[in-house]
């Protein structure tokens, strides 16, 4: 009996009839540009897309920390006070205010819901931050408010890829992703981009919020763990030396090089695969000292909160940050909360919700400004502090805001930037950005700016386009007002 015939596709056969040799030329010159790609973005040490990179023009920044607030905070209750909003708790919100759309709410139809916090003008600049915060109001002069971020996502999961991405679906790489591309490592013993999430580990958007999408695997964030194991499975295997494991690893790259260099197929893969395997080799010792804070002195855990339940968690991953961009990281991501109800999504009780995580977050990250600061670290160093959304200014369960992304605060501080700044505003009622609008684009393009890239040239071809992280957005870069 004769065997089955293999079965191809009505499209595969139209491409291999139709076109015929052109298309695999096409291909092949397809294949060998996209490589060239990745050979020129390797920079001078070809056999490490993880070298060091020259930024696009002088940088302002080396590193960033990227703290994310998961679940959304309010800006009413944190960076954002509303008088006017105070004045018209339990009303109808005015007509004029238009619709809104929201996860769970018909925004039009509840009443408006004031803020219980206070807000104190702090320090020589007289930025108004909310009591919830009492140690960021101390370091208010460091602080860069843009009250007018927004962009169109209002669910969690596509929210978080919207802040992490610039994109709200999955596939696309993160900034961090985007910056290690551009600039390289610093550090070659340790990733380029790790995160440093809640201890569960859960996260709505998941490891979307931190991958390389179609860029090469090697840009990828590293999730490490403040309790246990650093990174899990980075330790040798019992019996296993580090000279015996070298020779294994020494006859795998051996073969992955073989192959990359007698095909042309699934070469950026290898490559990536090659340097994470030596970095991964390299990294099982320098990876637990580096997140090891038990060599911190009593006054540095002190600082961070370590004495205190309720500051410890967010504290020790705090300080591991300052430990890793201080041994060269590039991209460090510190996440708060899970993106549920008992974090920032304040659905139910917006007051005692905002007070709940602050009293975890304030602190230690006070304390990594200050530390950055006394170590020199600070002017190098981009902090960006943001959730994946605001929340409304109506009630949702009485006491509670549901989801706004039209309207919401992040701040930045370090990495050049002149403190004691506030850029943008939303309407009386905190609904939308109204006032010098910053889409999440063009937080993204001033990430990258303050690093010495330029968002319009750090570009990969992927789809038949040269695809970066702000689309065709990022228009209104603010760097030059953030250091001016």
């Amino acid at each position: 009996m004769n065997p089955k015939p293999q079965t191809i596709s009505r499209r595969h056969w139209i491409t291999r009839v139709g076109c015929g040799m052109a298309s695999w030329a096409l291909l092949d010159l397809l294949e060998r540009e996209g490589h060239a790609e990745v050979l020129r973005a390797a920079g001078p040490d070809l056999g490490n897309p993880l070298a060091p990179k020259p930024p696009h023009f002088p940088a302002k920044a080396r590193s960033v920390i990227f703290l994310m607030m998961a679940g959304g905070p309010s800006q009413m209750e944190t960076f954002d006070p509303k008088p006017v909003l105070n004045k018209l708790n339990g009303k109808p919100m005015p007509a004029s205010f238009g619709s809104i759309q929201a996860q769970f709410t018909d925004v039009t139809a509840q009443p408006l819901l004031g803020s219980r916090l206070n807000f104190q003008k702090c320090g020589r600049s007289g930025i108004e931050i909310s009591e919830a915060f009492p140690h960021l109001q101390q370091q208010a002069d460091r602080l860069a408010v843009i009250r007018s971020c927004y962009h169109e996502a209002f669910n969690h999961s596509p929210a978080q890829y919207f802040l992490t991405t610039g994109q709200s679906r999955m596939g696309w790489p993160s900034v961090g992703a985007w910056v290690t591309y551009g600039l390289g490592s610093v550090a070659d013993n340790l990733p380029a981009m790790v995160v440093l999430a809640e201890p569960d580990g859960k996260l709505k958007g998941g490891t979307p919020c931190w991958g390389n999408g179609f860029l090469p695997a090697i840009y990828q964030g590293a999730p490490v763990q403040s309790d246990g194991t650093p990174i899990l499975y980075l330790n040798r295997q019992q019996g296993i030396t580090e000279q015996g494991q070298r020779q294994i690893l020494n006859l795998s790259q051996w073969l992955n090089r073989k192959f990359s260099a007698e095909t042309s197929s699934a070469t950026a893969e290898l490559d990536s695969r090659i340097a994470s395997y030596e970095l991964a080799f390299r990294m099982q010792s320098a990876a637990p000292e580096a997140v090891d804070v038990s060599k911190e002195s009593a006054a540095t855990k002190k600082l961070y909160g370590l004495d205190d339940d309720r500051t410890r968690s967010f504290g020790v991953r705090c300080l591991i940050a300052r430990r890793l961009v201080e041994r060269g990281v590039r991209f460090v991501q510190v996440i708060s909360g899970s993106g549920d109800a008992k974090d920032w999504d304040h659905h139910d009780d917006v007051y005692a919700g905002t007070l709940r995580q602050a009293r975890k977050v304030d602190q230690p990250i006070a304390a990594l400004m200050r530390d950055l600061d006394a170590r020199g670290l600070l002017e190098q160093t981009l902090i960006v502090w943001s959730g994946e959304f605001g929340r409304t200014p109506t009630s949702q369960s009485t006491l509670g805001r549901d989801h706004n992304p039209n309207g919401f605060t992040m701040w930045m501080a370090g990495g050049g930037i002149r403190g004691g700044k506030v850029i943008g505003a939303t309407d009386d009622i905190g609904l939308r950005a109204v006032e010098d609008k910053v889409h999440i684009h063009d937080a993204h393009a001033t990430i990258l700016s303050l690093l010495g890239l330029d968002h319009r040239k750090l570009t990969y071809l992927f789809q038949g386009r040269e695809q970066r992280l702000t689309d065709v957005g990022g228009a209104n870069d603010l760097a030059g007002r953030l250091t001016a």
